[in-house]
């Protein structure tokens, strides 16, 4: 039977690589007690899953857990250290000007009354993401992030101090609007009142890691394929405008 939590990437005695779904806890948060979680669910095919790391619930892609403690105390080491190279896609709003983006503004997290992160030169913690630009799309454009530190919400948060916001996103953003087909595609015949959106939740996708496996001491990367609401909105983008946000790792 297909698991509808999470697709499985890579496992071995000692680690365990998971594709997620968005709307799944990475670990338990005592922000969030109602999503569903994540190494629960793949705690029933793999035995106790230990987090070393996090990304978004909102967001989808790649999960690292350590399946010993021991395991978990030399990942947790190098995501401390800066030494696992983190890449997500994002699907944004807009045209932004720039073809490389240096962001390096401390961050607050539960910094308002929505719990949301937010800019803090004084009280805040040291967090810097590096933007490149894949492509322009009509009306969006498709952004890889690279996340220098690992501050909640922090690629969203240093988008949007840039005057630009990922599509669908429910903190960041003033634009919740889906993306349909037929307000990118020319001609299209279909139903209005019987189409459904392409894309309704956070375009935000944890693309890769790079880092040191443990136990072989091996350099290694693992890549999630997009979920199927953003490959759908991909391969849609791509036939239309020719822009394809991971070209040969498709």
């Amino acid at each position: 039977m297909k698991n509808l939590e999470y697709s499985v990437i890579y496992s071995d005695d000692d680690i365990v690589v998971l594709n997620k779904k968005s709307g799944y806890l990475v670990a338990a948060d005592r922000y969030d007690l109602e999503s569903p979680r994540l190494d629960e669910c793949a705690s029933k095919e793999f035995g106790p899953l230990f987090a070393v790391h996090r990304i978004d619930t909102d967001a989808s892609g790649i999960v690292v857990y350590a399946r010993n403690q021991e395991i978990q105390q030399a990942l947790a080491v190098e995501f401390q250290e800066q030494r696992v190279e983190k890449k997500y896609h994002c699907l944004v709003n807009g045209h932004p000007l720039w073809e490389n983006l240096h962001v390096d503004l401390k961050l607050l997290p539960d910094g308002d009354q929505r719990h949301r992160t937010t800019v803090n030169q004084k009280l805040g913690k040291i967090a810097v993401t590096d933007y490149k630009m894949l492509g322009n799309c009509g009306p969006f454009s498709w952004i890889e992030a690279i996340p220098r530190t690992s501050r909640t919400h922090q690629i969203r948060v240093h988008l949007k101090e840039n005057g630009v916001t990922i599509v669908c996103d429910p903190l960041y953003s003033g634009n919740q609007k889906p993306v349909r087909l037929s307000e990118i595609k020319r001609r299209w015949n279909g139903d209005e009142f019987e189409e459904r959106p392409l894309l309704s939740r956070l375009a935000l996708h944890a693309y890769s890691l790079t880092f040191t496996h443990p136990k072989t001491g091996e350099t290694v990367t693992y890549r999630a394929p997009y979920q199927k609401d953003m490959d759908a909105v991909r391969k849609q983008l791509a036939k239309i405008f020719k822009i394809d946000p991971i070209g040969e790792d498709c």
